[in-house]
């Protein structure tokens, strides 16, 4: 099965956390997110999957108080996806 290219999302800086638990996954959009400011990446993608639930929450509960996150939103062709806009000085 080929792949749909999603010019919007497919070539932004991204990371994919299948795989990981909520502890190890916060500490991975930490990092992330610290290396895209650093790198000055306005826009990331977080891949969290759809699967549970559990990882989506705990991304979310962390974006929503970092002080570099201007705002984050659901891909809307992916509900496994989050699209995420940085706050660069």
């Amino acid at each position: 099965m080929n792949k749909i290219v999603n010019p919007f999302i497919d070539f932004l800086p991204s990371i994919d956390l299948h795989g990981y638990d909520r502890v190890n996954a916060k500490i991975k959009t930490e990092e992330f997110i610290n290396d895209s400011i650093k790198l000055k990446n306005k826009k990331i993608v977080i891949i969290h999957g759809k699967g549970t639930g559990v990882v989506k929450e705990e991304v979310y509960k962390f974006l929503k108080h970092n002080k570099n996150v201007i705002d984050y939103k659901l891909d809307g062709f992916n509900t496994g996806i989050t699209i995420v806009n940085l706050k660069i000085d």
